[in-house]
């Protein structure tokens, strides 16, 4: 029977992190629990406790303690060196083995991983084991895990911090308390390693991201006409956190980019539209800024012409991905995915592989074209087109000037009726107009939607 002493140090029973062997002769047990100890939660083991829980003793000569250290070492990989302590409990001499937890949980004892379940020690399955080596080799490879070096605290800006945590919590109910600390807040972020700032710290909540990170800028351009050779009439360097960067890029794009008012019928308000669908903006935007490659000294850039707009960003599809799957389901695969997580919190980007899905959902219900998905050099790029057809495009379908100027009314409205068109032509009568909304719809450029009397044409 236990006394209450005991019961205080030993424990009242085995569990996930405390384990009872009788002696020493059971080496092997005792290496693999050290073991499993490490790949879970850590735990301490006590060598000359009986399975009830009652303290037997051990023998402890001269070099027990040094041989026991010794045998876990050989036996283990990596090595572990557990802290070994003797106990006297109700007269007998006990070994307690302190195990702390491994950070990759990947130990193995003799070339086997073991972990705790409950009470018990228990091989790792292939597969799991197999799981943590794919899930500690991504970790090294995303470059917004890695440890900044030189980062402090005072690097990191408490405001921003805090803002992004009361929006996370309105957007998406993050539970972080509003007064944690700021390396408590990064920590439940997972955004520090080994108590250090990650790279995804000082990107999103950075004071001066730059000055770790130069290539972290965004250029912003507003070209006149239709390619690069026109007039630059603004062009801008923008510094900052990348969710920052991401807001002044939507903020320029809006600036340069129209936005298209008109009077619909049987609506008193003025109806508004821009010329791109903002949620597939900031989606691209997010994206960019989220998979890009931060090993790469080029920058994330934004080109705004008359008829499109581009987004760039340095690196390239992952091997997984092609161009043809980001219109279909496919698998989230960032390349940073804390800043991505980031960005989630705050809607500013979905983040289960549905984002480049619903930029193309958003620019076909805006009336526009599907986005182009490309790798161009060392970059991926969007392209948002103004116009599904240009006044070119459908000279050349043969169409006669009210169904071009409908074609425009479509651009400009999202929909229109044959009420809309009776407003413009007057004199037309109209089953003539009707007629040239058939047109459209038989030469596949409009769609027709709902009952005769109520019908709206729209892309």
């Amino acid at each position: 029977m236990k006394n209450n002493n005991s019961s205080k140090l030993i424990g009242s029973s085995e569990s996930t992190t405390i384990e009872w062997k009788p002696s020493l002769s059971q080496i092997h047990e005792i290496v693999e629990s050290v073991t499993a100890f490490a790949n879970t939660e850590g735990g301490r083991l006590f060598v000359g406790v009986s399975k009830h829980g009652e303290a037997i003793g051990v023998q402890i000569g001269k070099g027990t303690v040094e041989d026991l250290v010794n045998r876990i070492a050989q036996h283990t990989d990596p090595k572990i060196q557990p802290k070994i302590t003797v106990k006297k409990i109700e007269g007998q001499q006990i070994i307690v083995i302190e195990v702390k937890q491994s950070k990759d949980k990947l130990v193995l004892a003799d070339g086997r991983p073991y972990k705790r379940v409950g009470p018990s020690t228990r091989q790792m399955g292939k597969d799991e084991y197999e799981g943590l080596i794919l899930e500690k080799h991504k970790a090294e490879l995303n470059f917004d895990s890695r440890v900044c070096k030189g980062a402090r605290i005072t690097d990191i800006s408490k405001e921003k911090l805090m803002a992004f945590v009361k929006k996370a919590k309105q957007e998406r109910g993050l539970d972080i308390k509003s007064n944690a600390s700021v390396t408590g807040i990064l920590n439940r972020l997972k955004l520090t390693k080994d108590k250090k700032f990650t790279n995804a710290a000082v990107l999103l909540f950075g004071k001066d991201p730059q000055d770790f990170f130069l290539q972290a800028e965004l250029k912003a351009i507003r070209f006149r006409g239709y390619d690069e050779t026109g007039e630059m009439t603004d062009f801008k360097t923008i510094g900052a956190d990348a969710i920052t960067l991401l807001e002044r890029a939507e903020n320029f794009i809006f600036d340069h980019i129209p936005m298209k008012a008109w009077i619909e019928s049987g609506k008193l308000q003025r109806q508004e539209k821009w010329l791109y669908p903002p949620k597939a903006i900031r989606e691209a935007l997010a994206n960019a800024l989220a998979h890009r490659d931060y090993k790469s000294t080029g920058k994330v850039q934004v080109r705004i012409f008359d008829d499109r707009l581009e987004i760039w960003n340095p690196g390239r599809l992952p091997p997984e991905l092609t161009v043809e799957k980001l219109k279909r389901t496919h698998d989230s695969i960032p390349p940073n995915p804390l800043i991505a997580r980031a960005f989630f919190w705050i809607r500013y980007a979905e983040e289960v592989g549905t984002g480049t899905n619903k930029i193309v959902q958003w620019c076909k219900a805006w009336g526009l074209p599907e986005p182009k998905y490309e790798e161009a050099g060392g970059s991926f790029v969007v392209t948002f087109r103004a116009s599904r057809f240009s006044g070119d495009d459908l000279a050349s379908m043969g169409l006669n000037e009210r169904q071009m100027q409908a074609v425009q009314l479509v651009k400009e409205r999202g929909a229109i009726s044959v009420i809309d068109l009776k407003q413009i032509f007057a004199g037309v009568t109209r089953k003539t107009l009707y007629r040239d909304l058939q047109i459209l719809v038989e030469k596949g450029i409009l769609k027709a939607q709902g009952t005769t009397k109520g019908r709206r044409y729209s892309f």
